[in-house]
C-alpha cells in the first residue's frame, strides 16, 4: 500500500529531527548555552544572521559571542559604551554595526525590565489567536519604539504588515516554543510557555517553499506572509497541535536532498 504523504512526512520529521542534523545549523549556537536568557539571545543572533551559507551564519555568531565572552546576558545587562568599541567592525552581510548597536541597546532596555524574551512577542498577542501574527507585528513595534531607532534596522526585524513571510523570526519562534517530546535530547529548546506550538508559523524560504509546491502543500507563487499562512494551515490538517514540526521534513528534503 502507497504510504501517505502524512507518513512521508512524518518519517522526514523522525530522521531530521535529531541533534545530529543540528551539528552545521544555525540552532547549535543557542545550543552552547544552558543560562535561559544566554538560549534567548545567542538564538535571536543566530536567527536573525540566518540567511546564506550556514556556516558563514554560525562563523558571524562566533564572532559576536567572542565580543561578548561568551556570555550573552551578562554582556547585555552590564556592558559600557566603552565595551562597544570592539563591535565597530563587526558586519555579517547587510547587518553592520548600527544594526548590532541598536539591538543590543533594546535588548538591554528589555532584560532591565524583564528576566525573559518572551514578553517581547508574547504580551502583543491574544490567547486565542490562530497564529503569531499580532506578537510578531508587536515585537517589531517594540523594537523600533524608541524615536531614536535607525530606519535601516527595522530590514532586519520582519513583520507581516510589510508582507514578509518572517521566516527567520518564526524560526526563532520555533526554537522557543516547541516543547519537543519526539526527539531526545530536543533540538527546540520549548522554554517559552506563552505561546501555543499551534498558533506557529512554518518558516518558509526557497527550500521549503519549492518542496511544499512539489507536494502540493502551497499554491502561492511569492514566499510571503500570505504563502506562509497557506502552508500553516496545509500543515495543521496533518497535525493540528504542531504543524510546525514538519519544517524538519520540508527543510531536510529540500537542503539535504534536494528533493
Amino acid at each position: 500500500m502507497k504510504p501517505s504523504l502524512k507518513q512521508i512526512l512524518d518519517q522526514k520529521v523522525k530522521q531530521y529531527n535529531q541533534r545530529s542534523f543540528i551539528e552545521n545549523d544555525p540552532i547549535c549556537v543557542p545550543h552552547r548555552f544552558s543560562r535561559r536568557q544566554d538560549i534567548e539571545i545567542a538564538g535571536l543572533f543566530a536567527a536573525l544572521f540566518a540567511w546564506g551559507n550556514r556556516r558563514a551564519i554560525i562563523n558571524s555568531c562566533d564572532r559576536l559571542l567572542g565580543l561578548m565572552d561568551n556570555a550573552p546576558y551578562d554582556f547585555i545587562l552590564h556592558h559600557t559604551e566603552k565595551d562597544l568599541k570592539p563591535f565597530l567592525t563587526f558586519a555579517h552581510r547587510t547587518f553592520n554595526a548600527t544594526d548590532l548597536f541598536w539591538l543590543l541597546h533594546f535588548l538591554k532596555t528589555h532584560f532591565h525590565k524583564y528576566d525573559t524574551l518572551e514578553p517581547a512577542f508574547a504580551l502583543f498577542m491574544n490567547k486565542n489567536a490562530p497564529s503569531v501574527a499580532d506578537g510578531l507585528i508587536g515585537f517589531h513595534n517594540y523594537v523600533f519604539a524608541d524615536a531614536g531607532a535607525p530606519e535601516r534596522t527595522r530590514k532586519h526585524i520582519a513583520s507581516p504588515l510589510r508582507k514578509s513571510a518572517c521566516k527567520r523570526l518564526n524560526m526563532y519562534l520555533r526554537w522557543m516554543v516547541r516543547d519537543d517530546q519526539s526527539a531526545t535530547p530536543a533540538v527546540d529548546f520549548g522554554i517559552w510557555k506563552n505561546i501555543r506550538p499551534d498558533q506557529l508559523i512554518c518558516p518558509l524560504d526557497v527550500h521549503v517553499g519549492n518542496v511544499a509546491r512539489r507536494l502540493q502543500l502551497l499554491s502561492r507563487k511569492q514566499n510571503d506572509w500570505k504563502a506562509a499562512l497557506e502552508l500553516t494551515e496545509r500543515l495543521k490538517q496533518l497535525d493540528p497541535r504542531d504543524p510546525v514540526k514538519y519544517d524538519y521534513a520540508l527543510f531536510g528534503l529540500g537542503v539535504i536532498e534536494r528533493f
